[in-house]
């Protein structure tokens, strides 16, 4: 499958995220506004003729040379071709070539998709925060770039 990734606009990710079944509950474009103004960020969506097929975006964390992949996702229909590689590929690049030492990411318990993505690019389980039940536990990840 042919596709591109590009830097994204507050609205695109919204519109991706809204088409990602395994994000509960409504999101708004506040959600992304709010949580990126003021840092230094990167906002990706994969896009093929025009429809955009998933994202990723993250930012400058509390550790000066630590960059948080904070949000992303790949619309299920168009899962198993290489969109979140590349998207991951093209996050970690822009981090490395910007400064940064590492790259971190939370997921929970119940996305083993996500922890098994993350060992795969080389993310070592660093930490466990227990919240709710145990499929709800953050696992916490990290990679050296």
């Amino acid at each position: 499958m042919e596709f591109i990734i590009r830097e994204a606009f507050p609205e695109e990710l919204l519109w991706v995220h809204e088409r990602i079944p395994e994000f509960p509950g409504k999101a708004s474009l506040e959600f992304y506004t709010d949580r990126l103004k003021h840092r230094l960020f990167l906002a990706l969506v994969a896009e093929r003729d025009g429809e955009l097929l998933g994202f990723k975006v993250g930012y400058q964390s509390d550790n000066a040379d630590t960059f948080y992949s904070w949000m992303g996702g790949v619309r299920p229909e168009f899962r198993n071709h290489g969109i979140a590689e590349a998207l991951a590929d093209y996050q970690e690049n822009w981090a490395k070539e910007k400064g940064f030492k590492s790259v971190f990411f939370k997921t929970r318990n119940r996305f083993p998709a996500m922890i098994t993505f993350g060992l795969k690019r080389g993310f070592k389980i660093i930490e466990v925060i227990p919240k709710g039940g145990v499929e709800d536990y953050r696992v916490v990840m990290n990679k050296r770039l």
